[in-house]
């Protein structure tokens, strides 16, 4: 029987994302070759051109679905919880442990920024704060964590795990860094409880 049009066009979509993980990941942006790369996924160069673009627009599909990833794995913590604020701690564990993850070190952290430029950075930095804002507006309405603006709060939150995430990501001792980060990180946010 055969696949439907778009069956076939996910599949490749699919395959081209998947191999483009793997070598952006392993490789880095600047040192993934596109026709290793789409010959590796048994594709051409063109399905790949009429897929996504070019090589930026792979990359972009790749680092949405690496993102995706992680925000699913962030709002798992909150569901499967039943404390908000051992929730909210553990969501911002779990990102700072995400950054010992090669792809993730690479792709999100050291290529992202270069290949995709300020305006997406801003933007997805936007969608990070608006999420910690919204989790400690909860958490004071429950009165778990101090009052204060909701929004700086979130940035400073934010711009801590990012930058111990790419500190963790350039160490030489990336499990000491992270183990550190990690005990800091704890003494920061337990400032916020209310006790």
């Amino acid at each position: 029987m055969r696949k439907a049009r778009s069956e076939m066009i996910e599949e490749t979509r699919t395959k081209l994302i998947a191999v483009a993980r793997l070598h952006f990941g392993n490789r880095g942006y600047g040192k993934t070759v596109m026709d290793e790369m789409t010959a590796e996924a048994g594709l051409t160069r063109g399905a790949l051109y009429h897929h996504f673009g070019d090589k930026k627009g792979l990359f972009l599909a790749v680092l949405i679905e690496l993102d995706n990833e992680m925000d699913q794995k962030l709002a798992a913590i909150s569901a499967e919880s039943s404390d908000p604020w051992q929730a909210f701690k553990s969501r911002c564990q779990t990102f700072i442990c995400m950054a010992v993850e090669p792809q993730i070190q690479q792709i999100m952290l050291r290529d992202a920024p270069s290949v995709l430029g300020a305006d997406y950075l801003q933007a997805s930095k936007g969608d990070c704060v608006g999420s910690i804002s919204d989790l400690l507006k909860h958490l004071m309405k429950r009165g778990l964590v101090r009052q204060a603006p909701a929004e700086p709060l979130a940035r400073l939150i934010h711009g801590g795990l990012m930058d111990a995430a790419l500190w963790i990501a350039d160490s030489d001792q990336p499990q000491q860094a992270l183990m550190d980060s990690l005990q800091s990180l704890d003494l920061l946010l337990d400032g916020l409880k209310v006790a």
